[in-house]
């Protein structure tokens, strides 16, 4: 836990504790602030450093309210006070503050993730047509803002001039800065590692991904858990009954039993110090605090505790294939040149005729012949024919015809043989696209495509299923391509041919047999299913506003892998909640037990309840530190 060694205030109270503590060590061993000066020296402590905790307890009394924490603290220290216990009451009140502090501090650290997306936002962007540096608010849609190497991007826009590297970790996570070039799109509060730009805005300062990242993970902070608010309400009625007991602590042994008033008062005392609900209270927020600042820096934005706990207790996942298990991007997967045509004729005459077209299929096939170093053939008259393919003149091949298409459309042009027929069956059995190519003379070959899976899927379901948590995929696409690619990754439940209200009727059907069901999707099309599911979850967020708003957490990457990471994570968190809890209850047991048989110590309990409460600190904030571990057996 990093300490503010810089704030005054921080390090009086540690030298006040020091002399207070000193001052109670030499009382305890015999030697004594003579008197009269003890109540005075000892007052200057206690009124010096808690006066606001004995003001705010003096105000409680008379508001009745009797769930104040200040209220306990005020009654300890008077107590000790008419007992001339004078070094525990200055102990009491400077270690309670201590505590408070250390709450502060808690909270201050685990939200430190947060609070350098804030200080990494640019404030001003410098405007090329006034040459000078402008406010970020004050900057309208499409200006032209220059950005130099080294500088934080302030706007999110496109570049319109020069390329460089971009490290866009503060919005997605990743570690590894990217390439970009002109029309590529930048983020605001990512880095310009090491080129000199021009770009174009395409939003306001307030409507930025980075400015949506800022509120939405600030607003998570009052998405409570279900734990935060049952300790919280808890809190509520434990405070006006630990006074109550500590009423009865006193009143029975002294006014009942007959028995000595000054120790029993000091045994109420002693109930009601160790009886402050500090650790139990501060034991959920920082922990969840932690957990959110850690799942940020990973690139995952998670909109309040309760999502946090929610996905804790998952029992089924629910995916989208398209741009979730795969990238979304058709990629060509089969080359199957016939009646004699070769592998580079085939490619780079079709990639040629497809260069005209800006169909994801053509653009596939045009890459995949420059990959494999075939330069696309000069082509003219390229001509599309909507929903059946295309047709070009090529200029190398001797102003042959190229038709591209689908099979039916070369059958209306050029005999097909029952090979062809069979290539295309089978590709069509694997949930692959086929394109067939024709040169004038019957079926020249056939190209295979696919979507691509992303390199992570496989291992990231592995671990999910190691979880015991149930993958299923559903998707629009056909159960023929869903089957593929489920076999790929190991998914066993599939359902294809879904509109996004099917993907939500599902949803229902699934939370009936598993109750806690997480949906994962790209938030465009599987918004209704990413509501209606226990925890929404949107896969490669940046950028997208309708993601963003909609999950319950938004993904600022394409990393599949952080969904086992973030149930990790969760799950770790409960636990810690859980053994913090139960720590602190424990202790405040033993102390309250010892209170009612006389045998406690007002210094002990005091010191028993800030180390539990530093406990609960340090090992919530330890959560900060979660790594992404993989989980499977290799």
């Amino acid at each position: 836990m990093k300490l503010p060694i810089k704030d005054k205030k921080f390090l009086f109270l540690l030298f006040a504790i020091t002399i207070v503590i000193s001052l109670e060590v030499l009382s305890i061993i015999g030697i004594h602030i003579p008197m009269p000066y003890a109540p005075f020296v000892f007052a200057i402590f206690i009124i010096g450093i808690g006066y606001n905790v004995l003001w705010n307890g003096v105000k409680a009394i008379f508001k009745l309210q009797f769930s104040s924490i200040n209220l306990l603290m005020t009654i300890a220290v008077i107590g000790a006070f008419y007992l001339g216990e004078y070094p525990e009451a200055a102990v009491v009140i400077v270690l309670y503050v201590l505590g408070e502090r250390l709450e502060d501090i808690g909270i201050e650290n685990s939200k430190s993730a947060l609070d350098e997306l804030v200080s990494k936002a640019p404030k001003t962007a410098f405007v090329k047509t006034e040459n000078k540096n402008v406010a970020i608010d004050k900057i309208a849609v499409g200006t032209i803002i220059q950005v130099k190497a080294g500088e934080m991007i302030p706007l999110d826009g496109k570049i319109i001039s020069g390329e460089t590297m971009v490290d866009e970790a503060a919005i997605t996570g990743e570690p590894t800065a990217k390439d970009k070039h002109i029309g590529d799109n930048l983020f605001a509060g990512t880095l310009n590692k090491n080129g000199f730009i021009e770009m174009e805005t395409t939003k306001l300062s307030v409507d930025t991904t980075f400015s949506k990242i800022i509120r939405l993970t600030f607003e998570a902070q009052g998405n409570k858990s279900e734990t935060q608010k049952f300790i919280q309400k808890f809190s509520k009625y434990y405070t006006p009954s630990i006074i109550a007991m500590a009423i009865l602590v006193f009143v029975i042994p002294v006014f009942v039993l007959q028995l000595d008033l000054n120790h029993w008062l000091q045994q109420a005392i002693t109930l009601l110090v160790i009886a402050c609900p500090c650790a139990l209270v501060i034991s959920t927020p920082v922990a969840i605090y932690a957990a959110i600042g850690n799942a940020s820096a990973k690139g995952a934005l998670v909109k309040g505790g309760k999502y946090i706990e929610a996905l804790a207790s998952i029992k089924a996942i629910a995916l989208d294939k398209t741009r979730t298990i795969t990238f979304g991007n058709p990629i060509v997967s089969d080359i199957f040149p016939l009646n004699g045509t070769s592998r580079e004729e085939l490619l780079a005459c079709t990639a040629g005729a497809e260069i005209f077209s800006e169909h994801p299929l053509a653009q596939a096939i045009v890459d995949a012949s420059k990959k494999e170093g075939f330069e696309p053939h000069k082509a003219e008259a390229f001509k599309s024919i909507m929903g059946k393919g295309a047709t070009a003149k090529c200029l190398v091949c001797e102003d042959e015809t190229i038709y591209v298409g689908k099979l039916e459309f070369i059958k209306e042009h050029q005999p097909t043989d029952n090979e062809a027929e069979k290539i295309v069956e089978q590709l069509s059995s694997q949930g692959k696209t086929s394109v067939v190519v024709s040169f004038g003379d019957g079926v020249a070959g056939i190209i295979g495509l696919m979507d691509e899976i992303k390199p992570d899927s496989a291992a990231a379901l592995k671990e999910i299923e190691v979880m015991n948590i149930e993958p299923v995929m559903l998707t629009g696409d056909s159960e023929k391509a869903a089957n593929y690619v489920a076999e790929q990754v190991g998914i066993k439940k599939i359902f294809g041919n879904m509109l996004p209200e099917n993907k939500a009727d599902k949803i229902k059907e699934l939370l009936q047999e598993y109750k806690f069901v997480a949906m994962v999707g790209d938030g465009i099309n599987d918004a209704p299913a990413l509501a209606q599911s226990t925890v929404g979850i949107a896969m490669g967020a940046a950028g997208s506003d309708t993601a963003i708003e909609t999950a319950n957490i938004a993904l600022m990457n394409d990393k599949l892998s952080l969904i086992p990471f973030l149930i990790r994570l969760s799950q770790k968190t409960l636990r810690r909640i859980k053994f913090n809890t139960i720590g602190a209850i424990a202790v405040k047991i033993i102390f309250i037990t010892l209170a009612f048989v006389g045998y406690s110590n007002l210094v002990f309990a005091i010191a028993a309840d800030v180390g539990v409460t530093l406990i609960v600190i340090l090992t919530s904030l330890n959560l900060m530190k979660f790594e992404n571990k993989i989980a499977i057996a290799q």
